[in-house]
């Protein structure tokens, strides 16, 4: 698996955990199926503008639940289009903010134990 492959699929893990947590899964069900298919990864630039559209509406309703999900779907969509090489990248710093954005939406969920977002964040037990 190439290292490209590796965050990619590191990505699809954190958002099937997030999945059954969201009301709104759309976004996150359309992440998953373009981490998983790297010749989708370049049209995750449209799908941060979408994302995004929807954070902005959050953002004026002032709905930190949604703030924080959206947060999260966007840095994913920025390292995937990132990965894929076309031309007008995200900032180079996106994919080391998706673990801490999401261990942050992890506890504004409430979620126990916030590290069980990423096998990453378990020594011993990445799937890398």
């Amino acid at each position: 698996m190439s290292s490209e492959e590796s965050v990619a699929s590191s990505i699809s893990e954190m958002v099937s955990f997030f999945i059954p947590h969201c009301k709104d899964a759309s976004t996150l069900n359309e992440l998953k199926a373009m981490a998983a298919d790297r010749t989708k990864w370049r049209k995750a630039h449209d799908l941060f503008n979408r994302i995004r559209n929807k954070k902005l509406r959050a953002d004026r309703a002032n709905d930190r639940m949604l703030q924080h999900q959206y947060s999260f779907e966007e840095i994913c969509a920025k390292t995937l289009y990132n990965l894929s090489g076309y031309p007008a990248p995200f900032d180079d710093d996106s994919p080391f903010w998706v673990i801490p954005i999401a261990v942050a939406f992890a506890q504004e969920l409430g979620v126990d134990d916030p590290c069980s977002v990423s096998s990453l964040l378990r020594p011993g037990t990445s799937k890398q």
